[in-house]
């Protein structure tokens, strides 16, 4: 099948390669302009551009898709691909493919529709997520169901190592999905809405930690904070950037003979990790970054005296 694919990140590039390697042609890549990125504001293309680029797909970065529907048109695609794009597509954009549109959605429609579905599903605690391939309409996440596999949650998995398997995930069921179109064997689900929930952009706020909510609560922000933008809080009035988390294994240990310390008190800093008091339980800190600093071991971290029994995490400044 000819396609136009239409991605931005890192996470849209597995499943373009995937279509690739089952023989499928692509006649461009739409992606969004390069942005600068770094101190030096270099303009940078997307990891999707580049990846295409490398391979010699042309490359269609437009800063607003709606105003180039007869560009789209000209690649003489059957169906456009979206995945992580960005960007709303009209209905001149969608009336330009005549086998239709579908995006790749990473998680189990109708839940988690909307810009964030990988760190929600990690956020609400839900045991398990997946990928949805739906045909595009101009709901946001609305359209019908034409393929879907879930994926296991681990304990361990942050966004970044989630989002790795949900973008493999992709890939697969990408391929599928056409398979099953070009076979005409394609049906679809319609989604019930009722069961719908949404997830919005996430913004610096969501990422502050309030140790004062239950330590599995605190150490699910963590996770799906990391590796970016990070959940934070401050520690002797620096920001401290928290790359992963768990909760502690039986009661909170006291700090200086106190059996209750109040929440974001650091309980011990050793070789073990930063154990901190939270509102129920309290929270091993593993990995974290200092302001200005690199990302390390919270063990290191507290052989460098950067952290102490006593002292405590806080929401603002102090």
């Amino acid at each position: 099948m000819k396609l136009v694919y239409a991605g931005a990140p890192a996470f849209s590039v597995p499943p373009l390669s995937a279509l690739l390697g089952a023989g499928h042609e692509v006649a461009a890549v739409l992606t969004q302009p390069p942005r600068p990125v770094g101190r030096k504001a270099v303009l940078t293309p997307t990891p999707l551009a580049a990846f295409a680029e490398e391979r010699g797909i042309p490359v269609l970065a437009f800063a607003r898709v709606r105003e180039h529907v007869a560009e789209l048109r000209a690649a003489g695609a059957d169906c456009m691909v979206t995945c992580a794009y960005g960007q709303i597509l009209t209905d001149e954009v969608l009336a330009a493919f005549p086998a239709g549109v579908y995006n790749i959605h990473a998680s189990l429609l109708p839940r988690w529709r909307g810009a964030s579905p990988v760190q929600h599903a990690i956020l609400a605690g839900d045991a398990e997520t997946g990928i949805t391939v739906m045909r595009t309409e101009r709901g946001l996440d609305t359209g019908d169901i034409l393929l879907a596999r879930a994926l296991q949650i681990s304990a361990q998995d942050t966004a970044g190592t989630l989002a790795e398997k949900l973008s493999a995930l992709g890939g697969a069921c990408i391929c599928e999905a056409l398979s099953r179109l070009e076979r005409g064997k394609a049906t679809f689900t319609v989604q019930d809405g009722s069961r719908a929930t949404l997830c919005k952009k996430i913004e610096k706020a969501d990422c502050l930690v309030d140790f004062s909510r239950p330590a599995e609560e605190v150490c699910r922000l963590v996770r799906a904070m990391s590796p970016a933008p990070l959940a934070y809080a401050y520690l002797r009035g620096a920001p401290v950037n928290f790359y992963f988390a768990e909760p502690c294994e039986g009661a909170a240990p006291s700090v200086n003979g106190a059996a209750d310390a109040a929440p974001g008190t650091v309980l011990r800093a050793d070789k073990a990790g930063i154990v901190v008091a939270a509102g129920r339980g309290c929270v091993r800190i593993l990995e974290l970054q200092a302001a200005g600093g690199k990302r390390m071991r919270a063990a290191d971290f507290a052989n460098g005296r950067k952290a102490a029994a006593g002292d405590v995490f806080t929401k603002e400044p102090q």
